[in-house]
């Protein structure tokens, strides 16, 4: 992977660029094809996948899922979005054990949205701060909804299911900007714009959810490996060689149902055995 302090300054220029140009989306296929190669550069050493501060990281997929596969307009949404996943994803690391995995942390975000416990210092902050949890639990745990639950004050199906919390979040948004506390923090426009548009952003979420955060690009890795398999033949280093074992394990990919694999595996055999 190029060096993180350099890949993590060329993700600051994309904000810039879409900062510049607020109001209009200039994802040209220059700019979509440098973002993709970031990408690319983020897998390229799979042993320091977390080399990059991870708020650059979540800026880096928003402006793929939000700003170029569905043309976004807005930066301060963007942003916006990009510090609420920080925000949560740090927070839920923060609760985890050994082997409890997300579920404490997610049930609660699920009860307080649901259940409302009003102890926060102002209206405003509950309203937004609810409306982030339906964001979340939509965007990035969407296969979590389904649940049987009462009717709450905010009304809604019987069932705790995505349009459940779609609605919810959206009202919520929408009573954080017309508070006047909105308007002194500068994000009236903002939460207009996640309440009345927020199933978009919450399948920009679901897409980033899908193949970064909740699991790997799956097709990235499959590229790398051929990838590496290619500069094996052609250079006959051990290294590439080692380098495509490590991103077919990723893949839980096995030889014999991969002819590419067992061949190269046949050829690799006068060096020494060879496991994937």
């Amino acid at each position: 992977m190029p060096n993180p302090e350099l890949l993590a300054e060329e993700i600051a220029e994309l904000r810039e660029v879409i900062r510049a140009n607020d109001g209009a989306n200039v994802a040209t296929t220059a700019f979509a094809l440098k973002v993709d190669r970031l990408i690319s550069d983020f897998y390229d050493d799979i042993e320091e996948l977390t080399a990059l501060r991870l708020g650059d990281i979540l800026d880096l997929f928003l402006i793929k899922a939000l700003y170029v596969n569905r043309r976004s307009r807005d930066a301060e949404t963007l942003t916006y979005l990009g510090r609420l996943l920080e925000r949560y994803l740090q927070a839920s690391e923060l609760s985890l054990g050994p082997g409890r995995g997300y579920l404490p942390y997610l049930t609660d975000l699920l009860e307080e949205t649901a259940h409302p416990s009003g102890a926060y210092q102002n209206a405003f902050e509950a309203y937004r701060k609810y409306g982030d949890n339906a964001m979340f639990i939509t965007g990035v745990f969407p296969g979590s909804l389904g649940r049987r639950r009462a009717p709450g004050r905010m009304g809604g199906a019987p069932q705790v299911d995505r349009q459940y919390f779609i609605t919810l979040g959206r009202r919520y948004y929408e009573m954080a900007a017309r508070h006047d506390m909105a308007e002194w923090v500068r994000l009236r426009s903002t939460l207009e714009r996640l309440s009345r548009f927020f199933e978009v952003y919450a399948e920009a979420l679901n897409e980033i959810s899908d193949r970064y955060v909740m699991g790997i690009d799956m097709q990235v890795i499959a590229d790398k490996m051929l990838d590496a398999f290619n500069r094996y033949r052609e250079t006959r280093d051990e290294r590439h060689l080692e380098t495509a074992r490590k991103y077919a394990a990723i893949l839980r990919l096995d030889a014999r149902n991969w002819p590419a694999l067992a061949r190269l595996e046949e050829r690799a055999a006068d060096e020494g055995p060879a496991y994937f």
